[in-house]
């Protein structure tokens, strides 16, 4: 019997950044998606949580193998 198990998990992680001083909110939010659209903080990312979600089960159906 085969079987897949599908597990949902929210990770939430964490990364600890330097913004320079003076920037508006909106430009503080703008760096901030900059330097992870760039990959600059992906490698400073750490995982700070993980809630689980669900978990499935599917019954996938095999032929009968030849006897």
């Amino acid at each position: 019997m085969k079987v897949v198990v599908q597990v949902v998990e929210k990770i939430i992680s964490e990364a600890h950044i330097h913004i320079p001083d003076g920037l508006t909110e909106d430009a503080i939010k703008h760096h901030i998606v900059g330097l992870y659209n760039s990959g600059e903080i992906t490698s400073d990312l750490n995982i700070f949580q993980v809630d689980f979600e669900s978990i499935s089960a599917t019954i996938v159906q095999q032929p009968q193998e030849a006897v």
